[in-house]
């Protein structure tokens, strides 16, 4: 009898591994392959960046509460962060979307604005994709294609110990907005009659429901003159994301719990739903920052961008990966995101 392997036993990450285990490129052109956050392609003068994401209904997100147009601004945004988190700059997207009957072309006009807007602020042209019917809700994938110049791409596994660590943005607002609009969904489903409670928190809101790619930073970071050594979209979680590019670039990693950037709207959030603000700022995931490192001698150029914030340095790999803490202790820190 042949035996089975549940795939929770192997987590998201290792059945990625196993996957591109058999895996071998033979074209010329393929430059770098599964394991990064784009694929890169020698086109010529520069290289292409081509990345692809699926969304689920009742996975990814929950129409419940999910307007369709800020999903289909979140489907494009989401990818585009990955064209980012190489340096590039995206150019083409193709969207697939397998719709139910209960679906009227209304709501597929209404996505398709979300989708359409985004295309408008990230500067990317909307050239194709596949349309299918589905039995079991909606489904979305979209693959963005993106360009970077040879000597500017930037991978997952190039960090270097005493490399400093940054972030964009601040972290956690989303996955606590995800909380709230999930606690008024429960109270709804209990009592129709009841209006939701979301008065003044309409950031941590957005931040879960329209998120915004960080291209503004990469160009801001070209205009500086920094290449960052080493580059990550925080989708996974800070904690998750940070022991990819630890574990690919062979480096350990100090994190200061102080420098963390987390929101006002994002504490009183944390703070009323029970959580630890500092939790969900490292395992909350879906806040499409992004994580890089840079040489020391690139923090004058950047140090005054309110944009970016230091958090913490690269160490050398038997130091380990660490949250060093208000108390001044240090914890190993472990992957609890997104799988």
């Amino acid at each position: 009898m042949e035996s089975r392997t549940e795939i929770s036993s192997l987590g998201e990450f290792g059945l990625i591994q196993r996957i591109n285990k058999g895996v071998t490129n033979t074209q010329p052109d393929t430059v770098r392959g599964i394991g990064d956050d784009a694929a890169v392609i020698d086109i010529g003068e520069e290289y292409g960046l081509l990345t692809t994401d699926t969304l689920l209904e009742g996975v990814h997100f929950d129409l419940t509460f999910f307007p369709l147009k800020h999903l289909g601004y979140k489907s494009i945004s989401a990818s585009v962060s990955d064209i980012a988190a190489m340096n590039g700059y995206p150019r083409q997207v193709t969207v697939n979307i397998a719709i139910s009957n209960r679906f009227s072309v209304e709501a597929v006009d209404e996505f398709y604005a979300g989708v359409k807007a985004a295309c408008k602020d990230f500067n990317v042209d909307l050239v194709g994709g596949d349309t299918s019917s589905s039995r079991s809700g909606l489904l979305i994938s979209v693959s963005v294609f993106g360009k970077v110049k040879k000597d500017k791409v930037v991978y997952r596994n190039t960090a270097k110990a005493n490399d400093l660590l940054c972030v964009t943005g601040d972290l956690g607002g989303a996955y606590l907005g995800l909380q709230l609009l999930e606690r008024e969904k429960q109270v709804f489903l209990a009592n129709p009659e009841m209006q939701p409670e979301l008065e003044g928190k309409d950031y941590v809101i957005q931040r879960q429901l329209r998120p915004e790619a960080r291209m503004d930073v990469i160009y801001e970071l070209e205009e500086a003159g920094v290449l960052p050594t080493s580059m990550i979209d925080l989708s996974d979680g800070l904690a998750s994301d940070l022991l990819h590019i630890c574990a690919q670039s062979g480096v350990g990693a100090v994190v200061f719990e102080e420098r963390l950037p987390v929101d006002e709207q994002t504490f009183l959030a944390a703070t009323e739903l029970n959580i630890g603000p500092i939790t969900a700022a490292l395992n909350g995931g879906e806040d499409y920052e992004l994580l890089f490192t840079v040489s020391q001698a690139d923090y004058e150029k950047i140090k005054n961008n309110p944009k970016i914030s230091f958090i913490g340095y690269i160490a050398d790999k038997s130091e380990g990966v660490s949250l060093h803490t208000k108390a001044d202790s240090r914890v190993p820190m472990t992957a609890q995101g997104w799988t």
